[in-house]
């Protein structure tokens, strides 16, 4: 008689460049859109939590800020979320996309993944669906090359690529463990964390240059309607200058009339009713630097 197959739960952490789609590949394996993502750098700046649940276990994957030298004080504090969640986690993923060569970046990543002796080490290969074979087969053995790896796994999260594979090897890799979730929960973040996140992405959308960084949302007031099925929810959308303001709010207030449009489409997707979204765009004078006014963003 076989025995049976021990349910295993644990948290993994995907880490590399920006843009190597960590965010992209944790809502891929959740199955749901838990972090925003965006082509701007440091578009993550909060450990977020997203719970894959399988028949042999559950996996918790942190998505985190990515690893880079701060040149601020909220880059710094962004920095010290990346070692905290890496010193706790049970697998660290390193996240390599397959269409670029390995550069510094990535080998400065993996040096410092000697820092973190506790977890097991997998390198994840992913955006194979945007090269060839050979040059997939190519990464794959320079990947091999950067340490001895518990596991290579090449994927993609656009197309759905191995990711049944990478769950499952990632399980593998947790300790045996009753589930860590409840069997419907995708994410510990509350309501009022993911609007602001979706806000925020949909401002990031068009946004050059520093900007990117300059942007923080709060939420004053989220309530719900009594004569009809709505959500009304009041933000405030933070800019470091009167100058970045203009930029947001555009012609005419073009600019922001659009965000606004984007940001409750996807929230009333999230909530499941229509929503009414009021934005006001405010300037916090280099918040980014200014540890009071971090604190007040919620850093």
């Amino acid at each position: 008689m076989t025995e049976p197959v021990p349910f295993r739960a644990g948290f993994v952490s995907f880490v590399g460049r920006p843009n190597v789609g960590k965010s992209t590949l944790t809502n891929a394996l959740v199955g749901e859109k838990v972090a925003i993502t965006s082509s701007k750098p440091q578009t993550t700046r909060r450990a977020i939590r997203g719970i894959v649940h399988q028949k042999t276990g559950q996996l918790i994957v942190v998505d985190t800020p990515g690893m880079h030298r701060p040149r601020t004080l909220l880059g710094e504090r962004l920095n010290t979320i990346v070692q905290d969640t890496l010193a706790e986690v049970d697998v660290i993923g390193l996240c390599v996309p397959a269409n670029e060569k390995i550069g510094p970046g990535d080998k400065y990543i993996n040096q410092q993944l000697d820092r973190f002796p506790r977890a097991k080490k997998v390198a994840i290969v992913t955006k194979v669906d945007a090269t060839s074979r050979p040059a997939v087969a190519e990464q794959l053995q320079a990947v091999s090359e950067l340490r001895d790896w518990d596991a290579i796994i090449p994927i993609s999260s656009l197309t759905g690529i191995q990711l049944d594979v990478l769950a499952r090897e990632l399980i593998a890799l947790m300790p045996v463990s009753e589930p860590l979730y409840p069997s419907d929960a995708v994410t510990d973040e509350g309501l009022e964390a993911r609007i602001a996140e979706l806000i925020r992405e949909a401002v990031l959308e068009g946004v050059e240059d520093e900007l990117p960084h300059s942007i923080a949302i709060t939420i004053d007031d989220m309530s719900e309607r009594e004569d009809r099925d709505m959500l009304d929810i009041y933000a405030n959308l933070f800019v470091e200058r009167d100058s970045q303001k203009g930029i947001i709010i555009g012609h005419k207030g073009e600019r922001l009339a659009d965000v606004g449009a984007r940001a409750r489409a996807e929230i009333e997707l999230l909530v499941g009713k229509q929503v009414f979204l009021s934005l006001r765009v405010k300037v916090a004078k280099d918040w980014q630097r200014d540890a009071k006014q971090l604190g007040r963003l919620g850093f």
